[in-house]
């Protein structure tokens, strides 16, 4: 992708959650988030984003206060309003509402200077499922090591 930046990956979402579908939004943020989140400091290990009054709200998200900044910073565990079209938010409340679908952020970057997240609409794996993510991952590792060998 052309000007973007990635800020923060969330690895582990991609391997305990299916993604059906993703959803890139904005993100209601103080400056002092911002400035934290240029050099890297967030993590979204348990994070989630949910519906509440009709807003989509990210929660469990640490943006970690900024070093440089007065003593009036941020609460680095705020929930953070989420931002997208009145039609998106529609679809996808109808769609969370389903049996077994959450909302996963995948992934912080920046475009066009702005921070935009990057949401998953995800279904959790089973035990098998996960098992059967690590077989194919070791497995696309061997056939690279191997063509690698033959390259050489």
């Amino acid at each position: 992708m052309e000007g973007v930046k990635i800020i923060a990956l969330n690895r582990r979402a991609r391997f305990d959650y299916t993604v059906e579908e993703t959803l890139e939004c904005g993100i209601a943020l103080l400056g002092s988030e911002v400035k934290s989140l240029r050099i890297g400091r967030a993590s979204f290990p348990d994070g989630y984003a949910a519906f509440e009054n009709g807003e989509l709200w990210l929660r469990n998200v640490h943006i970690a206060e900024y070093t440089c900044s007065s003593i009036f910073n941020h609460d680095p565990d705020r929930p953070k309003k989420l931002l997208a079209h009145a039609m998106e938010l529609k679809r996808l409340e109808r769609r969370v509402n389903e049996k077994g679908f959450t909302l996963v952020p995948l992934d912080f970057h920046f475009r066009k200077g702005r921070v935009k997240v990057e949401l998953g609409l995800c279904r959790g794996k089973k035990y098998s499922d996960k098992r059967e993510s690590i077989k194919e991952r070791d497995v696309k590792r061997d056939i690279q090591r191997i063509i690698r060998d033959r390259q050489s």
